[in-house]
C-alpha cells in the first residue's frame, strides 16, 4: 500500500464503538499515560499519539514512537478502535495507522467523554 497521507478515516459513534468491542474489536487509547490513569474502556491498551513536554513547556509533541509501539500491541489487520479524550487525537492517529498500512482500525469519534457520558464500563 502506497503510503498516501491523504486516508480519510471511518468514524462510529459510542453506541457502535461499544457493540464493536463487544464483538471482539480491540481499543487503542492515544491519550497521554496521566488521562489514561485516570480512567479508560476496560481493556484498553495505552500508546499516546502525542507526548506532553517537561516542565518547563506544556506543549504537546507526537510520539516518534508512535507506530513502531502501536505494531508491539496490534498486527496490520486486526480489527483495532483508536479513542482519545474527545475525538481529535484519535481522528489524526487512525489516519496515521491506515497510511502504514493497518487495514482494520477505526476512529472513535467522540473518545473517552462520550463513552463516560453513556454510562459505559471503565477501569482506572
Amino acid at each position: 500500500m502506497a503510503e498516501g497521507r491523504n486516508t480519510v478515516p471511518s468514524s462510529v459513534s459510542v453506541t457502535v464503538a461499544h457493540e464493536l468491542l463487544q464483538a471482539g474489536h480491540r481499543y487503542l487509547d492515544v491519550r497521554t499515560p496521566e488521562e489514561f490513569s485516570q480512567g479508560h474502556p476496560s481493556g484498553a491498551i495505552n500508546v499516546p499519539y502525542m507526548n506532553r513536554g517537561n516542565f518547563i513547556s506544556l506543549w504537546m509533541s507526537k510520539n516518534p514512537n508512535f507506530l513502531e509501539q502501536v505494531s508491539s500491541h496490534f498486527g496490520k489487520a486486526d480489527e483495532v478502535l483508536v479513542g482519545c479524550q474527545s475525538g481529535g487525537r484519535s481522528l489524526k492517529a487512525t489516519a496515521e495507522l491506515l497510511d502504514a498500512g493497518f487495514t482494520g482500525v477505526k476512529d472513535f469519534s467522540g473518545g473517552y467523554s462520550a463513552w463516560t457520558q453513556n454510562g459505559l464500563p471503565t477501569q482506572d
